[in-house]
């Protein structure tokens, strides 16, 4: 499966995968909500479908009527131009409408959906569904994300989906260096399908580097670990310090000490021992840029990133799964979401998209650092060379790890 097409099939593979997540998961399941940033399977679902509601059949459909007037209020996530919403926080209040009826609303919509993809909409149609069916995929990753958040809260950790990926040899880390120079990042505004933050295209100028040639493993965070990371001040930013010291966190998200010495971490696919080999995944940005200054390394900036991706790999299209595993091409795309040292800001020249869509991505750029490549939960085609994910720099749900870049 390829990037998502705004056509009748192409839109109905979208919606059927959100599905397929959440069959595992009961009723009460897809009600639970354990952090403010975490939403329920079921909202994920419902709020999906009412962004095609909400943008495609209300303002193209003549005549068309909301499914419930009520989920326009419940479902809306963030876009103040569409009107008033539900607190966030409060998302897994929610015990009606349920899981059931979040299946119907779906039919519903997904029937009016492909009744209007029939009739070779314009344009400006087909250019709204495929950023609603990319919107879509982001949500299947987020309910992975989430899902796991709220598993891992109850005491028997249950498994999303029992799984046990093969053990490998953990091989040490090489660097590939760069010469830098003027460089192009960022997608052309006429190109294929992308998000407004990763536009315009526009060069920027790399001092040489060198970038590793693998991700930082949880064996390497153990060595972190060993050494007393956790507990040395001089290797945190202050806010990081902070952080640190209100949580008392010693470990990546998801990891408990096994009472022996070692450590178990629970993954989607179930409670086991920390693997070496894998890529470390579960660590905010303030433990990445510590873990780095251990390392005597850095974090690479984007735009080293993304020059450093272009000559080295090229994103494939992969099966989701549960859990990063070590890989032999370096693990660019589709085992974790790498940090980066670069904020969350506008490139030169950006422009939000025009309406209310616009909301998407432009108002958070503040206080958000980079993120760049896919995770293995990142739905296929849905990565990219120029894909800018953001999150807080305290933020650990993501499934987010590292790669190290050095100056030359």
């Amino acid at each position: 499966m390829g990037a998502p097409q705004p056509t009748g099939d192409g839109y109905l593979a979208v919606r059927q995968q959100t599905e397929s997540l959440a069959e595992p998961l009961s009723p009460e399941d897809q009600t639970v909500q354990t952090m403010a940033d975490v939403s329920p399977t079921k909202w994920h679902r419902a709020h999906v479908t009412w962004f095609f509601e909400q943008f495609v059949l209300l303002a193209y459909q003549p005549g068309y009527r909301p499914v419930d007037d009520r989920n326009l209020y419940l479902f809306n996530s963030y876009y103040e131009g569409a009107g008033p919403r539900h607190p966030r926080a409060e998302r897994g209040l929610l015990t009606r409408p349920g899981a059931a009826d979040v299946t119907a609303y779906r039919a519903r919509v997904d029937d009016a959906m492909v009744s209007l993809l029939a009739g070779d909409p314009p344009p400006e149609v087909a250019a709204t569904v495929e950023l609603g069916l990319h919107h879509e995929q982001q949500h299947q990753e987020l309910l992975l994300m989430d899902i796991k958040h709220v598993l891992a809260a109850n005491p028997f950790r249950p498994a999303y989906h029992p799984e046990r990926p093969p053990a490998r040899a953990e091989r040490p880390v090489g660097w590939t260096s760069l010469e830098g120079g003027l460089v192009e990042i960022g997608a052309p505004t006429d190109g294929p399908f992308s998000y407004d933050n990763e536009t315009p295209a526009h060069r920027v100028w790399l001092e040489p580097f060198a970038i590793a040639d693998r991700l930082v493993s949880a064996g390497d965070w153990l060595a972190f670990m060993a050494d007393g990371g956790y507990h040395r001040p001089e290797l945190w930013l202050s806010d990081g310090w902070a952080e640190l010291k209100a949580s008392g966190r010693e470990a990546p998200l998801y990891w408990e000490a096994d009472g022996a010495g070692g450590w178990r971490i629970h993954t989607l696919g179930g409670c086991r021992p920390v693997e070496p080999s894998e890529p470390v995944v579960h660590v905010s940005y303030y433990e990445a840029d510590a873990f780095a200054h251990w390392a005597g390394a850095r974090l690479p900036t984007e735009a080293e990133w993304e020059h450093a991706a272009a000559s080295l790999a090229r994103p494939a299209v992969r099966p989701v799964a549960l859990h990063p595993q070590a890989s032999d091409d370096g693990g660019w795309y589709g085992q974790v979401w790498q940090w980066t040292a670069s904020a969350y800001l506008a490139y030169p020249g950006f422009a939000p998209a025009p309406g209310v869509v616009g909301e998407y991505n432009g108002k958070f750029m503040s206080g958000q650092h980079v993120l760049r490549g896919s995770a293995c939960v990142t739905p296929p085609g849905h990565a990219r060379l120029t894909y800018r994910n953001f999150f807080p720099p305290a933020a650990q749900w993501a499934f987010s790890g590292l790669r190290l870049a050095r100056s030359l």
